[in-house]
């Protein structure tokens, strides 16, 4: 049974990044589309906050294979 939660809860913090991160990149395409000027600064903002994202979601599933 703990391992079935284990699963679960690896799951949904995999889901979770995997929107958040689909956001940033729809939000980044979007700006880039309206000021292609800022394309640099965009684009080194998603980066930035999709690597964060992925960190969260890389110690979310830790937390819930150790739970």
């Amino acid at each position: 049974m703990t391992g079935t939660l284990a699963a679960i809860g690896a799951g949904m913090a995999v889901i979770g990044a995997s929107i958040g991160i689909g956001w940033i990149g729809k939000s980044a395409m979007e700006a880039i589309a309206r000021q292609p000027e800022a394309a640099n600064k965009v684009q080194t903002a998603m980066i930035i906050a999709a690597a964060l994202i992925e960190g969260v979601a890389l110690f979310a599933v830790v937390v819930a294979l150790i739970a």
